[in-house]
């Protein structure tokens, strides 16, 4: 017993699941025996006291008649007491002598008594041993009216004698159904049955007992065993961090709601990796960014402080040298100022773009466009190959700035005199199809997968005359992106390089 004390205060902690569900197991278990226990000793009780009211039936009707007719208690009529003691003068010699002899023997376990046709009531048990309980004239008049209507009665009926004593008593015609001119009562007391049930129940009340101790210790390694895969999982979640989302719990341990517990914590621990990890990458290029910027900006700064230091130092009362110090000075303001409207126009993309949405047919506006292409692109070659009646909902204005950017692109990486630029224009399931190709030098395979990286620029591959600050393709894709569309790239070195946009048209 000490060591099941010991067994169980080691592995049962108070509000934890598996004393929970140890004690809400033991109290279902308890209330189902409970229920059970009250239903047998009510269907014993009932079995019990029928069983003893059929006794009482078979012993009332082996009863001598000569033993109920002395002194005439069937009726106080005189005719009838006069044929009484004539049927008790014809019972020969011996009946009479066993009628005198058993008589208290018959009444020492049981009372007996006489219920005339009127209602009278004779207590013929009561001088020997047990008292008759007597119940109203009502009952009696209904119990009688009873057996003359269906000349038997099988219910029983628990009554209290003068002593406060209870009995089971039943009733029987005192002659014959036809003729009856009373009934006979007998009765018993139900202390021995009281004690036999009482007795049952306590023999099922320590049974029940035992089978609660027994459940609880058998049950508690059942149940230790039963949460073992949650346990597992406890020590799995106590070891998680950053540093470890990666790891997964089985999802086939054998019960379906923890194998779903599972199932749920590795999609949690997925979704916690793909943040940290986008975290991780976001503070990347952020710090990138930062870093590039910085470099951006840091050059022409430094060239606008080593022309003033210039002009410091005497510089300025020489006017070729300070018109030559002013136009660079301008120069790389220019320079700054376009990296600073860039980065803001970035930033605005980035956050929630605000576009001014038209139905725009791209073919009218590369034609209206086409002027101010021809002119940037000098002695190369220009062609376009245009679909007419493309239409697409976009922002005129951010689409212009799209193919100004591609076509930029595209001069500063092709020939003066045998760059050709192509400009084309058709549409393919249901979307339109913008591209940009030139003959220019090409991109490197392992530069290709970055060039609309912020800030980055491949200048051993493609080589440039003026250089900026590799935010154009950026721009382009954010712009493309928040039209819902789509922007690649193709290229080989030393065969040129395509860009291909794709917008949903507008039927």
């Amino acid at each position: 017993m000490k060591k099941a004390r010991k067994f169980i205060r080691n592995r049962l902690v108070p509000g934890s699941l598996r004393s929970q569900l140890l004690v809400r197991s033991l109290f279902i278990l308890a209330a189902l025996l409970i229920l059970i226990g009250g239903l047998q000793y009510w269907l014993m009780k009932d079995f019990l006291y029928k069983s003893r009211a059929e006794g009482l039936r078979a012993q009332i009707m082996s009863i001598p008649k000569g033993l109920l007719h002395t002194q005439g208690e069937l009726s106080p009529d005189p005719d009838h007491k006069e044929q009484n003691r004539q049927e008790t003068t014809d019972l020969p010699e011996s009946s009479s002598s066993m009628e005198r002899e058993g008589r208290p023997f018959v009444f020492r376990e049981t009372s007996l008594a006489l219920i005339g046709s009127d209602g009278s009531f004779t207590d013929v048990s009561g001088e020997f041993g047990m008292k008759s309980p007597q119940l109203t004239s009502a009952e009696y008049t209904a119990l009688m009216a009873g057996y003359q209507a269906y000349h038997t009665h099988k219910d029983y009926v628990i009554a209290q004698d003068s002593s406060g004593a209870e009995q089971l008593i039943v009733f029987s015609p005192a002659g014959p159904p036809s003729g009856s001119k009373g009934l006979l009562q007998m009765g018993t007391s139900t202390a021995p049955l009281q004690e036999q049930l009482l007795q049952q129940l306590l023999i099922f009340v320590v049974l029940s007992v035992l089978a609660l101790a027994g459940g609880l210790v058998l049950y508690i390694p059942v149940l230790r065993r039963t949460l073992i895969p949650l346990s597992r999982m406890v020590e799995v979640v106590q070891q998680t961090d950053a540093g470890n989302l990666a790891e997964r719990l089985p999802t086939a341990q054998g019960q379906v709601e923890i194998d779903r517990l599972s199932t749920s914590f590795n999609g949690m621990l997925e979704r916690l990796e793909l943040s940290f990890e986008a975290e991780r990458e976001s503070k990347e290029l952020m710090r990138q960014f930062i870093a590039d910027a910085s470099h951006e900006l840091r050059t022409p700064l430094t060239s606008i402080h080593g022309f003033l230091e210039v002009l410091l130092r005497g510089a300025a009362d020489n006017p070729q040298k300070l018109q030559a110090a002013l136009t660079s000075m301008h120069g790389e303001s220019r320079r700054i100022n376009k990296l600073v409207e860039d980065l803001l126009l970035l930033t605005k993309l980035d956050q929630a773009p605000q576009l001014q949405l038209t139905e725009v047919r791209l073919d009218a506006l590369l034609r209206e466009m086409e002027p101010q292409l021809l002119m940037l692109a000098g002695q190369r070659k220009v062609r376009f190959d245009l679909t007419a009646h493309v239409i697409t909902a976009a922002d005129s204005d951010k689409m212009k700035q799209v193919v100004l950017n591609l076509f930029h692109n595209a001069v500063q990486h092709t020939h003066e005199t045998q760059g050709v630029i192509t400009v084309s224009l058709n549409v393919s399931k249901e979307q339109a199809q913008l591209t940009v190709q030139d003959n220019g030098s090409g991109i490197n395979p392992e530069h290709l997968p970055h060039i609309f990286d912020r800030f980055y620029r491949s200048e051993s591959s493609r080589t440039r005359k003026s250089g900026g600050a590799g935010l154009g393709l950026s721009i382009t894709q954010s712009i493309i992106e928040a039209h819902k569309g789509t922007i690649s790239a193709k290229s080989e070195p030393g065969q040129g390089t395509s860009f291909q946009i794709t917008l949903p048209i507008v039927k």
